[in-house]
């Protein structure tokens, strides 16, 4: 009994990580929406990406230099993750940008995410700031 049990939760979390799996499909760069092909072209034009891939409505490059990209059905980016290097200050909006500079003048922010309307971002001091839509810091996190 407790064989079959064990055999049968295998097997349902064998299909269930299948299906998952087939919701993401590897796509070339020109498959992007426009907008995020630009995007790319214009702030990391020098690197080399490692895998394009689509997710139901979100796409998501990541580099040979471990910088990945996320993007929404519209190409507007949803995160940036330089890893350890800063995020172009040109996709960073310009009062989180003096907000940061202000707080911690010798940081960078080396990943920046849109979630719902807030913004999310990461220092390379390993703070973490979090910011509302009008972009007022709303939490700090250490």
């Amino acid at each position: 009994m407790k064989k079959r049990i064990v055999l049968m939760l295998v097997f349902m979390l064998t299909m269930s990580m299948s299906m998952m799996a087939d919701n993401i499909k590897v796509i070339t760069f020109n498959q992007l929406p426009a907008q995020a092909q630009a995007i790319l072209k214009q702030h990391f034009a020098d690197k080399v990406p490692a895998v394009v891939t689509v997710e139901g409505k979100e796409y998501k490059v990541v580099y040979q230099s471990g910088e990945k990209a996320e993007f929404n059905k519209k190409g507007e980016w949803t995160e940036i993750d330089c890893n350890l290097l800063p995020v172009p200050a040109a996709l960073i909006p310009e009062q989180i940008r003096a907000t940061v500079q202000q707080t911690f003048p010798t940081a960078t922010i080396i990943k920046i995410e849109r979630v719902r309307k807030n913004y999310e971002v990461k220092l390379n001091n390993s703070m973490e700031m979090k910011f509302n839509k009008r972009f007022k810091m709303i939490e700090f996190d250490d």
